[in-house]
């Protein structure tokens, strides 16, 4: 009756995961049974002995009993297969949370999200990431879960279950086109947000279109989630994977290629100190489901997150969706307590909607071979399309010179250490094309250290790098030039702290951002360096997420280059967190310049470049009025040039 859920999602995704050779690099944690009590932390005593029940049941029996169900199909090994999945759930959740292992993934069937207390749904006997959660609660006393539900159905059991608790916060984006998408319900449109005490703790974006891309599912990310998670500050993530929102899949029809859950992941491992559990849940198309499948555990392993393709602006359904929940939880939500939100009335799909009704429904058949059809196609895309992104692993991940002052072995993660150019090689490189940079003897000094690492990184023989200068500003300047000198036709530079910034002569090949105390600077040079005044303390969140990620992101460059200087406005914490967010470009090439040589701030950039998570940043305080009008500034004066700012205060699309 079911040709979708079938044992080949699993057998194909380990079988990819075998060819990319990332098998051999996870540990392994055996599978188990969910005990009854396990089960009966979240569902019924009732659902359980109907779901026991079916496992001596003859064929006709199972078919009544499904019945009774929406969209379920009973086997009679059904029930050893649910439990197999709940009790793989919560091994990953127990190895993760003992320090095991840092993060992982469950490889399992049938999926959770769908089940509910008393009621089988949608290919799904038991909620596997809802048991977690209660579990997780239960064994280690966790006050806060984040469970991100990325399936293109909406997991409307999780929501059920957790609807009047605030202690787990659920975000699911799901296909709802105004209610007419599977399971059809009110309740999963954006105005649902919780009951009760749990109000304001269920985010519901619905997308009422298909063909939603990589840019769409990132905005989503900037605008609502991640804002949201980090002011939660959970203290375990758990995501409801279902791959059935990438492109090819039959019950999806979105267009998401499977490196953006590479950035998804990516993302999510920054919270919760990096604990991340990752569950399967849908995915259809087997070749879209296995590679994403792979994006995600090559993330989950600390691998350079590959380019996102794609034009980087949410169309306007999106933009209208994104809006909308933004309005909704206002009043609940200290980060949107001075963001323009409005209400829209999604106008760009209402009228698609009544044409979709007009349209005579093809015969079954047509639509089989149609999906067939498709099938073979985006097989043939991918293909292509995963060759083209993927790239070899540079040997060495974060690389560093040897000083004079050998603060290089204070670093506290392995980092590996070049040997500075000497002063011949520095002269012969700098006359004619930098003359007009060096101003003192101590700048070519510096620049011995700051060149090796940069060479390194300019020809992948390392990921990333992090170099010391006294004068971080000409330091940069040189490596801006170098860079575009060397092919790179977009870079972007991010100045931390109070520092003369030298104009760049690279006409829109390089994109600077400035984050200093004072507004010292009052150019813009040809529209390319764009002012942040003063983003300190959590007005930090404001300014990354609701500006320099999706500035960054609608850039897309080939290289990050971050210079840190005196006077910062940014405490240690929050620039490991801006170098950790920003790996998600530029295939994680990032060279880090600092002139505060203070060992604290060397050794946290150093941790944040080598994957270590992110610290924690205590407790959430708002954002300050004035600081929000003044990134809501910004962001209407470059959204028509930067798409990925559209999702937040005034449209002009």
């Amino acid at each position: 009756v079911c040709d979708i859920e079938v044992p080949e999602r699993l057998s194909f995704s380990y079988e990819q995961l075998k060819r990319y050779h990332l098998v051999e690099r996870c540990v392994h944690v055996p599978a188990r049974e969910g005990s009854e009590e396990e089960i009966l932390l979240v569902h019924s005593s009732e659902h359980l002995e109907v779901a026991k029940s079916t496992q001596t049941m003859n064929e006709e029996e199972l078919k009544r009993v499904s019945g009774n169900y929406d969209a379920f199909f009973f086997h009679p090994n059904t029930y050893r297969c649910a439990r197999l999945a709940v009790g793989a759930t919560l091994q990953l959740v127990d190895a993760v949370m003992s320090g095991k292992v840092c993060n992982g993934m469950a490889l399992v069937r049938p999926p959770g999200h769908h089940s509910q207390r008393n009621a089988a749904n949608g290919f799904c006997l038991f909620n596997n990431v809802a048991i977690a959660a209660e579990y997780a609660k239960l064994k280690y006393g966790l006050q806060r879960i984040l469970i991100v539900d990325w399936d293109v159905h909406h997991g409307q059991g999780t929501q059920y279950i957790f609807e009047e608790d605030p202690s787990v916060l659920y975000f699911s984006w799901h296909r709802y086109e105004h209610q007419e998408f599977w399971p059809s319900l009110k309740e999963s449109d954006y105005d649902a947000v919780g009951l009760g005490k749990g109000k304001g703790f269920n985010i519901n974006l619905p997308w009422n279109k298909v063909g939603m891309g990589n840019s769409d599912y990132l905005a989503a990310f900037f605008h609502v989630l991640l804002p949201m998670a980090f002011e939660f500050d959970p203290e375990l993530v758990l995501v409801s994977s279902g791959y059935d929102s990438g492109i090819g899949d039959p019950e999806g029809q979105m267009s998401a290629t499977p490196e953006v859950f590479a950035h998804l992941t990516h993302f999510l491992m920054q919270l919760a100190n990096g604990k991340l559990c990752v569950i399967l849940e849908g995915g259809y198309h087997l070749k879209s489901l296995s590679e994403s499948v792979c994006m995600t555990v090559k993330t989950l392993l600390g691998d350079p997150v590959p380019e996102i393709t794609g034009e980087m602006a949410p169309c306007l359904s999106a933009v209208e969706s994104i809006q909308n929940v933004r309005a909704a939880h206002k009043p609940y939500w200290k980060w949107l307590m001075y963001e323009d939100t409005s209400f829209l009335q999604n106008l760009s799909t209402k009228s698609h909607l009544l044409k979709k009704a007009n349209t005579n429904p093809s015969t079954e058949q047509e639509s089989k071979m149609t999906n067939n059809d498709e099938t073979v196609k985006v097989e043939r895309f991918l293909e292509l399309h995963m060759k083209n992104i993927l790239f070899p692993m540079p040997p060495i991940r974060t690389a560093t010179t040897t000083d004079s002052k050998g603060s290089a072995h204070l670093l506290p993660v392995p980092v590996h250490l070049v040997k500075e150019m000497d002063k011949t090689e520095i002269k012969a490189l700098v006359s004619g094309f930098y003359a007009d940079l060096m101003k003192e003897d101590k700048t070519l000094l510096s620049l011995g250290s700051m060149l090796a690492i940069l060479d390194k990184i300019l020809k992948k023989e390392v990921c990333n790098g992090i170099a010391e200068s006294p004068t971080a500003a000409v330091s940069v300047a040189f490596a801006l030039r170098h860079s575009v000198r060397f092919g790179f036709q977009r870079v972007l530079c991010i100045f931390v702290g109070d520092m003369q910034i030298i104009p760049n002569t690279e006409d829109g090949k390089i994109l600077m951002i400035h984050i200093c105390e004072k507004e010292r600077f009052t150019f813009v040079l040809n529209g390319f360096l764009l002012l942040l005044k003063d983003a300190e303390g959590n007005d930090f969140f404001s300014a990354v997420l609701g500006f320099i990620l999706p500035v960054a992101y609608s850039y897309q460059p080939n290289l990050t280059v971050i210079a840190v200087g005196p006077n910062r406005s940014l405490g240690i914490s929050e620039i490991s967190l801006l170098f950790a967010l920003l790996q998600g470009l530029a295939e994680s090439r990032i060279f880090a310049v600092i002139e505060d040589t203070e060992i604290n701030l060397m050794q946290s950039v150093a941790k944040a470049l080598a994957g270590a998570s992110t610290p924690h940043f205590g407790v959430y305080v708002p954002p300050t009025q004035e600081k929000v009008n003044e990134i809501k500034i910004l962001r209407d004066q470059f959204q028509q040039e930067w798409k990925m700012l559209q999702c937040s205060g005034k449209l002009s699309i």
